[in-house]
């Protein structure tokens, strides 16, 4: 547990800061500051803030869209991937999914995608399912990307 921190009055540090001998010049001294709610502020003083830093922007870029060579649905069988010890079965079935691709594609670069893992380890480490219907693409630099069908 964190300690509370002492509240300290104006008044009394000047008293303290007296005691020891320390004089306050009149360029250092204390000010108070005074509290407020957002309910004091009113939009006209926000709007006011913010009106010369916000400008909208007209322009919109537009992301250059992949060109796409090849798309394939597959429907890939990951009961291999049931061999061997209990706790490493969906590891081997993304690695089953790796090859697959690999053997069948033949990419520079593969990238699985978050959802058809999701679906992988949906059931957990135990239990992946037996076969796994997706879409594959590849684009122009060899670059191929696994979606869920």
């Amino acid at each position: 547990m964190a300690k509370k921190g002492k509240e300290i009055n104006l008044d009394d540090l000047e008293e303290q800061l007296a005691e020891n001998g320390e004089e306050i010049e009149e360029s250092e001294e204390i000010e108070e500051i005074e509290e407020f709610g957002l309910d004091e502020v009113t939009e006209e003083e926000i709007s006011e803030v913010f009106e010369e830093e916000v400008e909208p922007t007209e322009e919109i870029e537009e992301v250059p869209k992949e060109e796409i060579i090849d798309e394939r649905v597959y429907i890939i069988p990951l009961a291999k991937a049931r061999k061997g010890p209990r706790n490493k079965r969906a590891k081997k079935a993304i690695r089953y999914l790796r090859e697959y691709m690999m053997r069948h594609f033949k990419p520079e670069a593969l990238v699985i995608s978050q959802e058809v893992n999701e679906a992988i380890w949906s059931r957990g480490i135990q239990k992946p399912p037996r076969k796994l219907k997706v879409r594959a693409t590849k684009n122009i630099d060899g670059l191929v990307v696994v979606y869920l069908t």
